[in-house]
C-alpha cells in the first residue's frame, strides 16, 4: 500500500479572530487572567517568582533531538511545552525557527494544546492573528482521508499544527514533533518511526505521557533510553514531586485563593483519594505490572557457557579462629582453586569487578569480568562466600582484584556491614577505581535496564549454573523497577536473596563506567649488589657496572 503525500483540501481553512477562538462558552474570565493571575502569584507562593516551576523549566531547557516524559496526571508539562513551542514557532529561520506538529489521541487534547499555545502567544506578544479550524486530505491508495486540523500561523511564516495520530499524518513534515499521552495511541510503535524520520533533516521529537503498564510501547521507549539502545534523555515527574516544587500554588492561583499548607496536604491525600489503587503508575508513575520474570529462563541460559562456580563456606565458629589460621585457611583455597583462573586471563583487557555483601544469612558473591574487543562482559568465573568474617572477604576481593589484568573498576555493595569491605577495598585500591554503592530505587531505575539491554543484545556471558539461574529469575519489576522481591534457597540449602543477579548488576555497571587503568610495572626482584654480577633469576638486565 502506497500512501501518497498530503494534499490540501480545496476549500478554505475557517478562521476565527484570536479572542473568539480560545475562549469556551462557559467561561466569561479571560484565559490569561485564569491561568496566570499576576497579582496572586508573589502571594501565593512566594518561593516561587518563575511562570513556570523547576520541573516544567527542565524540561524546557533540554534541548535534545529526542526527549521523553514519564510524567504524572496533570502536572502541567504540555502547558510548558507549549510555551516552549511558540517560541520556537514565532522565530525565524535563521533564528532556529520551525513548524511544530501536536499530536494528542483525541480531538479535546489537541483543543486544549491550541488554546494553551494561543495563551502563551499572547503573553509573549507574538504576532499570531488567528486560530485556524479546517481539514487536510490525505490519500491511502484509491481512498482519500481527511482529518481535522487546529493551527496557529505566527508572523515568521511558520505555524502551530494540532493533528490527529495517524502515523501517515506526519509524512512529508518537518519540524518538532510533540506527542502527547503517547502510552494511549493505538498505533505508537508506527508513530515513533514516523515522527524520528523527521531528526534527520534537524527536527525535534518531544514525547509526554503517564504510565500504561510496563510492557507499553512507551515504557519499552523510556527503558531503551535508559539502557543506552537508544539516544535521548528521560524526565520523570512525580506527582509528589510537582507538589513539592509549586504545583498546588499553581491550583491556587488558578482558584485565587491563598496558598495554605495545610490545605496542600489535605489536597495531596484527596487527589490520592480519588486514584485510588491506580495511584502508583497515574501519580507516581510506576508502570503497571505485567505477567513474568524480568528475564526469561530461555534469553538467561543463552548468555550462559561452561565457566565455574566456585563456592566456599566457612565452619561454624571459624570467626573465632587467630588471624593467621583464618587467613592461611583462605589463602590455600586461593591459590588453589581461585589463582589458576586468574593465570589464564587475557591480559590485553580490561577487567572489572562487581560485589554484592551478605554475612551469616545471605551470601557474597563476588563477579569479575573482562571487556571483549565485541564489548561483550565475559565473567570467567563467580565465587560465593557464605558465613565468611569480613576480613578473610576483604582477603579475596584483593587476592582478585590485584590480579585482574588491566582492571579499572570495581562496584562494591556498601549497605550495611557490606560498608566495612567496600570501604577496605577504596582505601586499598583507590576511590576512584571503586564505587561504594548503596543501591536505592532510583539506582536501580536507572542501572537495570542496561543490563537487561545487554542480555538481549549477547553482550553479556556468564557462567552455566543453577542458582546463577535462579537469581536472575528472581528480579521482578516492583513498582516500576527490576528489582529482588524474595528470598529463596540455594542448592547447597542456604539462604539466597538474589546475591548473584545483584553482583552481576554491579560488575556490569562498573564496566559502563571504568576509571583509569591499575598497572604496574614490576622492579628487580633483588639488587646485583656490589660484585656487579648478573643473577638468572634477575627480572631486569642492569646495563651499570656501579652498585645501586
Amino acid at each position: 500500500m502506497v500512501i501518497a503525500k498530503a494534499a490540501r483540501s480545496k476549500a478554505a481553512p475557517t478562521k476565527k479572530p484570536l479572542a473568539e477562538a480560545i475562549n469556551r462558552a462557559d467561561r466569561v474570565e479571560d484565559l490569561l487572567q485564569d491561568e496566570l493571575p499576576a497579582s496572586l502569584a508573589v502571594e501565593v507562593n512566594s518561593a516561587i517568582d518563575a511562570v513556570l516551576l523547576k520541573y516544567q523549566q527542565e524540561w524546557v531547557a533540554d534541548d535534545s533531538d529526542l526527549k521523553v516524559a514519564e510524567k504524572s496526571r496533570r502536572v502541567g508539562l504540555t502547558w510548558a511545552e507549549a510555551s516552549d513551542n511558540v517560541l520556537i514557532a514565532a522565530k525565524s529561520r535563521q533564528g532556529g525557527g520551525m513548524n511544530v506538529y501536536y499530536i494528542g489521541y483525541n480531538m479535546d487534547m489537541a483543543i486544549e494544546y491550541i488554546e494553551a499555545c494561543a495563551m502563551w502567544a499572547r503573553v509573549f506578544n507574538q504576532v499570531a492573528e488567528a486560530v485556524e479550524e479546517g481539514e487536510e486530505v490525505f490519500k491511502d491508495g484509491d481512498d482519500e482521508k481527511s482529518i481535522k486540523t487546529y493551527t496557529i500561523r505566527f508572523a515568521s511564516g511558520f505555524r502551530i499544527v494540532a493533528l490527529s495520530s495517524r502515523p501517515a499524518n506526519l509524512r512529508g513534515k518537518q519540524g518538532v514533533v510533540v506527542i502527547d499521552e503517547a502510552a494511549f495511541h493505538g498505533a505508537l510503535d508506527e508513530l515513533l518511526k514516523a515522527a524520528l524520520a523527521l531528526l534527520i533533516w534537524g527536527g525535534k521529537v518531544r514525547v509526554i505521557s503517564t504510565h500504561d503498564g510496563d510492557q507499553n510501547p512507551f515504557n519499552e521507549l523510556v527503558n531503551e533510553i535508559r539502557a543506552g539502545s537508544r539516544k535521548g534523555s528521560v524526565h520523570r515527574i512525580t506527582f509528589k514531586e510537582a507538589v513539592e516544587q509549586g504545583l498546588f500554588g499553581r491550583v491556587c492561583m488558578r482558584r485565587g485563593v491563598p496558598w495554605d499548607v495545610d490545605a496542600q496536604g489535605s489536597w495531596v491525600i484527596g487527589v490520592y483519594a480519588f486514584y485510588g489503587s491506580a495511584a502508583e503508575e497515574e501519580l507516581d508513575v510506576v508502570p503497571s505490572q505485567g505477567s513474568g520474570a524480568w528475564l526469561t529462563t530461555a534469553l538467561i541460559e543463552q548468555r550462559m557457557y561452561g565457566a565455574p562456580v566456585l563456592r566456599f563456606t566457612c565452619p561454624k565458629g571459624f570467626e573465632q579462629e587467630p588471624d593467621g589460621a583464618r587467613w592461611a585457611a583462605i589463602q590455600d583455597w586461593l591459590d588453589l582453586e581461585v589463582g589458576p583462573l586468574l593465570e589464564v586471563l587475557d591480559p590485553e583487557l580490561q577487567s572489572a569487578f562487581g560485589q554484592d555483601f551478605g554475612r551469616t544469612g545471605d551470601l557474597t558473591v563476588m563477579v569479575p569480568a573482562q571487556i571483549e574487543q565485541n564489548l561483550r562482559r565475559r565473567a570467567p568465573f563467580i565465587l560465593e562466600l557464605r558465613n565468611m568474617p569480613h576480613k578473610q572477604q576483604n582477603q579475596v576481593a584483593q587476592y582478585v582484584i590485584k590480579r585482574l589484568p588491566r582492571f579499572v573498576k570495581a562496584s562494591v555493595d556498601a549497605r550495611g556491614n557490606g560498608h566495612a569491605v567496600a570501604e577496605f577495598l577504596a582505601q586499598e585500591f583507590g576511590y576512584s577505581r571503586v564505587d561504594l554503592i548503596m543501591a536505592t530505587e532510583t539506582w536501580y531505575r536507572e542501572n537495570m535496564p542496561p543490563l537487561k539491554q545487554a542480555f538481549e543484545d549477547d553482550t553479556i556471558a556468564i557462567p552455566r549454573d543453577k542458582d546463577v539461574l535462579g537469581d536472575l529469575r528472581a528480579i521482578k519489576m516492583i513498582k516500576g523497577v527490576a528489582r529482588v522481591p524474595e528470598r529463596s534457597t540455594g542448592k547447597d540449602g542456604g539462604q539466597r536473596h538474589g546475591d548473584a543477579g545483584i553482583a552481576i548488576a554491579l560488575m556490569y555497571y562498573a564496566s559502563r563506567h571504568p576509571g583509569a587503568e591499575m598497572a604496574w610495572t614490576a622492579m628487580p626482584k633483588s639488587s646485583r649488589g656490589f660484585d656487579t654480577v648478573a643473577h638468572g633469576d634477575d627480572d631486569l638486565s642492569l646495563p651499570e657496572p656501579e652498585a645501586w
